[in-house]
């Protein structure tokens, strides 16, 4: 097989063509076109349409009823508010470092999308010098994810704080914000960015049938070291299987692959 050579790729909101997504994913004599997308509100909207027209045709089963639903957004609110309530001048000590570094806006928002494609801002400590979206398509050649998900080792947008709050996922932690505010569960599938889901086959598409999560089954059995396929049927699994008892066991399994750093970049 011949290599993959990434380019970047402009695509206007009237491009987005659903439900033939795959056509987005181009492979012959070596070139795969991977669209680097600036969304306005627009196309979001149209994005967002798209995924639930894709979702209506899904064949997956949704485990846990109402009465779960109503547990884990009890247990979500809870467990974040005691979450920040702890960790707030560790994050706070963090989020000055950031700063005092490069002197740039120690937190980021990057929009992400959650159940039935629904749009978000998603809060993280910045881990990347203050323009790394721009120069996204200059180290796209250092991808090492085999699926959609961009991943890469060496990446040099990455600060030298970067690294440590990575490695250790304390750049997560202001997503407890975002779980407070009923944008995503402390479980559940990690929200994908537009340019991702632009991307999806109709099967993948099938990581938007629940809310997204803080951590989900691949970060707990490999994390980033995950094949993106494999963390797809892992999602799946668990939307299949979800209930408080999967939640409290994932959550455990996320500790412990946090404390050993297992499989973070």
């Amino acid at each position: 097989m011949s290599a993959t050579k990434l380019v970047a790729k402009q695509v206007t909101e009237n491009e987005i063509n659903f439900p033939n997504i795959k056509e987005w994913e181009k492979e012959s004599a070596g070139v795969r076109e991977y669209p680097i997308l600036d969304f306005d509100e627009k196309a979001l909207c149209k994005l967002q349409t798209g995924v639930k027209e894709t979702l209506r045709h899904s064949k997956v089963h949704i485990s846990g009823g109402r009465g779960y639903e109503f547990f884990k957004r009890v247990f979500d609110v809870c467990a974040a508010s005691i979450g920040l309530a702890v960790l707030a001048i560790p994050m706070g000590a963090f989020a000055l470092a950031i700063y005092i570094d490069d002197k740039g806006n120690p937190f980021f928002s990057q929009v992400r999308l959650t159940k039935n494609g629904k749009p978000f801002h998603m809060y993280k400590l910045r881990s990347m010098c203050m323009d790394a979206e721009k120069k996204f398509a200059d180290v796209q050649k250092e991808n090492m994810s085999d699926g959609l998900a961009f991943k890469s080792d060496d990446d040099p947008r990455i600060t030298r704080i970067g690294k440590f709050i990575r490695k250790t996922s304390i750049d997560e932690l202001p997503q407890l914000i975002n779980v407070i505010k009923g944008d995503m569960s402390i479980i559940g599938p990690r929200p994908p960015l537009p340019r991702e889901v632009v991307l999806y086959t109709p099967e993948h598409m099938d990581r938007l049938l629940v809310k997204g999560g803080l951590s989900c089954i691949c970060q707990c059995e490999g994390r980033s070291d995950m094949e993106f396929d494999k963390w797809v049927e892992s999602d799946i699994k668990y939307i299949k299987e979800r209930s408080a008892l999967f939640d409290v066991k994932l959550i455990l399994k996320t500790i412990s692959a946090v404390l050993q750093r297992k499989g973070a970049k």
